[in-house]
């Protein structure tokens, strides 16, 4: 007899086969393809005193590709743009720093205000430092500020934010955290599609959602490639909560053949704490493992 799980796998390779066969594609076309993932870390991981220069050859021995700088709170954006170029190591994102304080759910006016000129300032800043997003936590719901009013308070917002997004060809994305407002996949789904538009799209955090229950390839699986931009992760168990790495309760072969299967390529960035060169490696081989490179 199948069990629940072989079942699944079961009717999946039948339907596979059978399509191939009808289509005349040999089998080994319809396997699942491995996700084209690049490395890199938050810049403020990379924790040594020195110049952006130093700093991104740093990250560039430790075995990474990109950084994701904050904004505010990244000075010499000039600097930086020239060292990455000499480097070659990319400023592939921006993080909206404020977003907790300053955030577009509050009830007060001048504060939605503000963090809506700090998405404005981060998308500026992404367009620099040629960066292709802008990581955003939309609100934050609390009791003064329910699930329905979170939803449309930061949704106005950020329908503010969109023409600026298009002029400058950067994307917003909405990362899933402990903000109490988006826990389940389907109400990302119906967050973002509710902008209907190209500029705003999923920052999935692998390791933030694990304690809601629904699994993270489960996530990766229902955004799919039209939603999902990116992705970080640190290291979470659910009975010692933060953990290094590959320690955690992510089922990391499952998460990545959901990647595969939606044909993820891009970026995977760690966020965890940093420090000098020892520690860097260290997560570099820790993201190694756990994402198969």
């Amino acid at each position: 007899m199948i069990g629940p799980i072989g079942r699944r796998d079961f009717l999946r390779t039948t339907a596979a086969v059978t399509a191939a066969a009808m289509t005349g594609m040999p089998l080994f076309a319809i396997e699942t393809k491995k996700p084209k993932l690049k490395k890199a870390v938050k810049y403020g991981m990379i924790g040594i005193k020195g110049t952006h220069l130093e700093k991104l050859e740093l990250a560039k021995k430790c075995g990474f590709l990109g950084v994701e700088i904050d904004s505010p709170g990244t000075a010499n954006l000039d600097e930086l743009v020239k060292a990455s170029k000499e480097t070659g190591i990319a400023i592939h994102g921006v993080i909206d720093s404020v977003h907790w304080r300053d955030t577009l759910s509050n009830p007060d006016e001048k504060i939605r205000a503000k963090g809506l000129d700090a998405l404005i300032g981060a998308l500026k800043d992404a367009k620099t430092v040629g960066a292709d997003t802008v990581l955003l936590v939309p609100g934050v719901v609390n009791k003064d500020v329910t699930y329905e009013q979170c939803f449309e308070r930061s949704q106005a917002e950020v329908k503010k934010a969109l023409p600026t997004a298009e002029k400058l060809g950067v994307k917003i994305a909405i990362e899933v955290v402990w903000n109490n407002f988006i826990t389940k996949p389907e109400q990302l789904i119906e967050y973002i599609d509710s902008f209907k538009s190209e500029w705003v799209g999923a920052y999935f955090d692998c390791s933030n959602m694990v304690k809601y229950g629904v699994p993270s390839a489960e996530w990766i699986r229902k955004l799919g490639s039209k939603r999902m931009l990116k992705f970080d992760f640190k290291g979470y168990s659910k009975t010692k909560m933060w953990v290094p790495i590959g320690e955690g309760d992510e089922d990391w072969p499952e998460i990545l053949k959901a990647l595969g299967e939606i044909g993820y390529d891009g970026w995977a960035t760690a966020e965890v704490g940093g420090g000098g060169e020892e520690v860097l490696k260290k997560v570099s081989a820790q993201m190694d493992k756990v994402l198969g490179l």
